[in-house]
């Protein structure tokens, strides 16, 4: 790594940590844990990591606390990176059944592609829906666009879940293809093609900006244009192995960066997915079909990518915020089904990360990362453990939420009507 590259990470590390509201980091030294670095080094029996102003400094074994440093013994216990709790709507949908707190979407009729449309604008670092995902070791997450009246969703990005306000690394550009993009354009999926087809054309000028027949606004020209020249990840949701076939000539020709999300039929193409280089976020519990571009479902999805050599994360479909804590099930299962363990770690973790543009910060347990870390009760990828601590930046998160807080009211005989809200 060259000194320019090293003092650029140093200095996105010092804004990240001074974006990052509460109290400073601690210096820390977590000694003797089962460290699951989720990198080439792998896992370490009885190692210890030392964090010093929210960044791991050392990882190995015998490394000696500086002074006034706090000094946590794992006694063997599991540390992981902090987890990615998927593509949701956590901080832009605080109750899905009530429009007012959903800001996931756009509904404009009159002009519906609107690729600059960005949710990250909407986020807010006060939901409840963060200390609930904290809990269960969830570290990070991707916004992801979700406008019910396009193909094209808009932009999304990662965010922190440590309390801070603004996203990290690159925005993301969200499509849908296949059945599920179908009803917004003609009902064809050929008519996504054709559409794709004219935005790239008016991005890159081919098109007057005041033709009558044009698709995008010039914010939306722009927008795209940046995508096209390699600024950013087109996050495609698609299942159909045929689509998928189209998505990547198309991808080849433009020469765009892409991601599947979904990918039921992933498996069918996974050399051409390789050969590629384009990544899959699983939907690891997808078996039976639930619609006709899923006809190839399977448990095993996730194991047979990984297996021809393609980089598997995971994602959910159906209300992914307020159950990121099932991320864990998600990639429990893919390893149930074949998917080495270590890789299902890093489908929560590394593979994410670098997929959206934050690996040089996150998603594993290397010196000069940010120390989001999670120290658990037992095997992270089983439901039945649970995360005993969680530190972002350095700093230990309070492990209660709403829920527990509800739990703890309620779970014992009153011997008073308990307040409504608390002082």
């Amino acid at each position: 790594m060259t000194a320019t590259r090293v003092l650029q990470r140093s200095l996105l590390l010092l804004a990240l940590l001074g974006a990052a509201p509460a109290s400073w980091a601690q210096d820390l030294l977590i000694r003797n844990a089962t460290v699951h670095t989720a990198s080439a080094r792998g896992s370490l029996e009885h190692g210890d990591v030392l964090v010093q102003g929210g960044v791991i400094r050392a990882v190995g074994t015998g490394l000696v606390a500086p002074a006034g440093a706090t000094v946590v013994e794992a006694n063997g216990r599991p540390l992981t990176p902090a987890l990615f709790g998927g593509i949701t709507d956590i901080g832009i949908d605080e109750v899905s059944g009530e429009s007012t707190t959903v800001d996931s979407g756009l509904k404009l009729e009159d002009q519906p592609l609107r690729p600059e449309f960005d949710v990250t604008l909407a986020y807010n670092p006060a939901s409840v829906l963060i200390p609930v995902a904290r809990l269960d070791g969830i570290g990070f997450t991707a916004l992801g666009a979700n406008t019910s009246g396009s193909f094209i969703a808009g932009q999304g990005g990662v965010m922190r879940l440590d309390g801070s306000a603004d996203p990290i690394g690159p925005r993301a550009l969200f499509i849908r293809l296949g059945a599920s993009g179908a009803e917004l354009t003609g009902s064809s999926r050929a008519a996504q093609w054709m559409l794709l087809e004219q935005m790239v054309s008016e991005a890159r000028n081919r098109v007057p900006v005041d033709s009558p027949h044009a698709l995008l606004t010039p914010a939306g020209r722009a927008t795209l244009a940046r995508y096209l020249a390699g600024q950013g990840r087109l996050v495609v949701e698609v299942d159909r192995a045929a689509d998928i076939r189209q998505l990547l000539r198309w991808a080849a020709r433009e020469k765009v960066s892409i991601a599947i999300v979904g990918g039921a039929e992933a498996w069918r193409v996974a050399p051409l997915l390789a050969q590629a280089k384009v990544p899959v976020f699983v939907d690891a519990l997808g078996n039976l079909p639930t619609s006709f571009d899923q006809l190839g479902a399977t448990l095993e999805n996730a194991a047979r990518l990984r297996a021809a050599g393609v980089q598997v994360s995971f994602a959910q479909r159906d209300d992914a915020s307020h159950n990121a804590r099932k991320m864990r099930q998600l990639a429990g299962n893919a390893v149930a089904n074949g998917l080495p363990w270590q890789d299902g770690l890093a489908g929560l973790t590394r593979v994410p990360a670098q997929v959206l543009g934050v690996g040089d910060t996150l998603g594993s347990i290397e010196p000069g990362k940010l120390a989001d870390l999670v120290l658990w009760e037992g095997d992270p990828l089983d439901v039945g453990h649970y995360a005993e601590q969680v530190w972002l930046g350095g700093r230990d998160m309070p492990m209660r939420s709403r829920q527990t807080e509800l739990r703890d009211r309620y779970a014992a005989p009153a011997t008073r009507e308990p307040r409504a809200y608390s002082r």
